[in-house]
């Protein structure tokens, strides 16, 4: 069952995150625009923020999909999504009303701060999944279970129950808890 959440962990995350990247690469300087509202970044360095991000956001989105390199690309998800969080709450807490830019667009939009509970529980929720998967990474169909299996068990078994006490049971769940 925990393999079959983290497929769903995996799936709602790296999509989430494809999406939130594709919409902004074709509209860079909205994604600079974005990073520059929160007033967080030395100026020096935002043109290249606003142009990464959106990359990266791809990046991990199409890592944790196909299921490659899952507990590294959950770990940079947490950060970005405390990062997140912390800049919506920075920008609430100064009294800032932008759009968050999480899907695009950027800048200062007047009622801007009624949405950021809601940015907030979203960012808080997606980093929970983040997390879940940095402590489970393994989960069904993984590009990884391909590429670099742990058991030399068949996974067309998994019906038929283990005997009580066999060793084969306990090494499966050791392999799956890895």
């Amino acid at each position: 069952m925990k393999d079959w959440f983290g497929l769903v962990a995996r799936l709602v995350t790296g999509g989430v995150w494809i999406v939130a990247g594709a919409l902004k690469l074709p509209h860079p300087d909205e994604s600079v625009r974005a990073v520059r509202a929160y007033d967080l970044l030395p100026e020096a360095i935002v043109p290249a923020v606003g142009h990464l991000l959106p990359v990266l956001e791809v990046v991990i989105g199409l890592c944790l999909v196909l299921g490659v390199v899952v507990r590294g690309t959950s770990v940079v998800s947490a950060l970005l999504f405390v990062a997140f969080i912390i800049g919506i709450a920075s920008a609430w807490a100064r009294g800032m009303s932008i759009d968050c830019g999480c899907f695009g667009g950027g800048g200062e939009i007047p009622d801007a701060a009624a949405k950021y509970p809601g940015e907030i529980a979203r960012d808080v929720g997606l980093l929970a999944l983040s997390l879940w998967l940095v402590v489970r990474p393994a989960s069904r169909l993984a590009l990884e279970n391909v590429l670099f299996p742990t058991s030399t068990t068949d996974d067309t078994d998994d019906d038929i129950p283990d005997d009580e006490g066999s060793l084969h049971g306990a090494e499966e769940d050791l392999a799956q808890d890895r």
